[in-house]
Parts: C-alpha cells; structure tokens; sequence
C-alpha cells in the first residue's frame, strides 16, 4: 500500500481480516485493525462510501476492547476524521481530529510522532477553512517533532514539509515555500520511489507554485509527470487523479494567456 500498489494490497488485507475473523471472533482488536487498514485502502482510492462503515466498525470495537482513550482509538479517530475532511465534511471532521490529538498527548506524550501526525492533519484542516494563522504553528510543531523523532530523510517528514509549503504558497510566500516543496520531494522520491502518489502531491506543488510566479513551462513538466503517476497509480477517476488533471489544465491555460 505505502507504494501506491492497492490492486496487490486489497486481496491480503481482505485474507487477514477473514483469518483474524475466524480465528479471534468479531470483536477482537486485531479485528478492528483489519478493518481499519481496509478502510484507509478505500480511502485512499476515493472509495468513501466503502470507507466509511469500516472505519466505524473499527472505531466501535477498538473502544469496547480497550478503552475509548487508548491510543488506537485515537489512530482510527484520526483517520475516519481525515475521510471526512476529504468529504469536506469539516464541522463532523474537527471534534474527531481535536479527541485524537488529546489522546495522543495524555496517553504517548507531547513529543510522539503520532501527536505529530495528529497536528498535522487537524492544521490541514485549519487550513482548508483558510485559517491560515490557526494551522501554522501545528504545521511547524508537527515538523518539529517528526524530524526529532523519526529523523530528517522519513516520509512524514515530507509530508510535514509539504503541507506546510502549501500553507506558505496560499500565503504568496513563495521564497519561503520552494526549499520545502524541493525538499519534499527529495526525500519521497529517495525513500518511496520515483512512481509513488506521494511524490506525484510533491510533484504538483512545486508545479503550482512555478506557475504561480509564472514559469509556466517549467510548472507544466511538473505537472505533466505528476499527472502520469495519479493515472497510473490511481487510475484515471481517483479524485487525486482529477485533481491533477485539474492543475494541468488550469496551468495551461495561464500559460495560454
């Protein structure tokens, strides 16, 4: 799944959660773990309505076998709040992102990389509600603890750099923004491969930020190559394949004028 394999990942998340099934019974919280994970795999192809009831389930037994403030509850908190972020679902999204964060602070500590993770994606949210100021300083902490924690070549470092470029580019902060996108994609290209979606998000943000300051031949072979791995990766009606489709034809037609 981590390279963007989801055709190969489906058939054994899909086995180990039958065998886990069988072997544990229903409620068991290996149980809830396979359905989390086969939920964040149909999340991750757009698949929502799928995802959905599966990230409840998760949810629902994780809390019944170990508490409602452990800190895999917090994970599938976390992640059924990213599903409906994505769904622009913000109001039902944030409660859910703010009760995984205080989980993971009381029960791991202030300095964990799953707090970082928290705060990363509760100041995308910020973010997409345009509160800018709000999302910051979670940006800059989750980058901070990230590279602590897990060193400065990890992929979540990439991605606590990437969003946090995001956030300074909707800014028109574009010198403080290009090192972190190129940075960004240096360590997913090395650590997760030259095909991999992620580096595609990279991809396309080093490709918008160039059209906006209007290099829009050089944004659009970013954007070109960004769209080739959403296609090949997602297929063609993913919506990050739509959404690159959409950036490329948005920069061609600034070029256009």
């Amino acid at each position: 799944r981590e390279q963007g394999k989801y055709d190969e990942a489906m058939p054994l998340y899909e086995r180990s959660l039958r065998i886990r099934e069988k072997a544990l019974g229903p409620d068991h919280p290996d149980v809830a773990t396979s359905l989390n994970n086969l939920a964040e795999l149909f999340r991750e192809q757009g698949k929502y309505d799928e995802a959905k009831p599966l990230f409840e389930r998760s949810l629902k037994f994780c809390e019944k076998a170990l508490g409602p403030d452990h800190p895999d509850a917090a994970a599938m908190l976390n992640n059924l709040a990213a599903l409906l972020q994505e769904q622009g679902k913000y109001d039902e999204s944030m409660p859910l992102h703010e009760r995984s964060l205080r989980i993971r602070e009381k029960a791991l500590g202030p300095d964990h990389p799953d707090v970082a993770t928290s705060l990363n994606n509760l100041a995308l949210l910020l973010k997409a509600q345009g509160k800018y100021e709000e999302a910051t300083p979670l940006y800059e902490r989750s980058l901070q603890i990230s590279e602590k924690a897990l060193g400065p070549d990890h992929p979540d470092v990439a991605a606590s750099l990437n969003n946090l470029a995001e956030l300074l580019r909707a800014q028109g902060k574009y010198a403080e923004s290009m090192p972190l996108h190129e940075r960004s994609l240096r360590i997913r290209e090395k650590a997760l491969g030259p095909d991999h979606p992620d580096v595609a998000a990279s991809l396309n943000g080093v490709a918008l930020l160039l059209s906006e300051q209007g290099q829009h031949e050089e944004a659009l072979k970013y954007s070109k190559r960004a769209l080739g791995i959403f296609e090949g990766r997602l297929g063609s009606e993913h919506p990050y394949t739509k959404k690159a489709r959409d950036v490329y034809f948005y920069i061609e037609s600034k070029r256009a004028t």
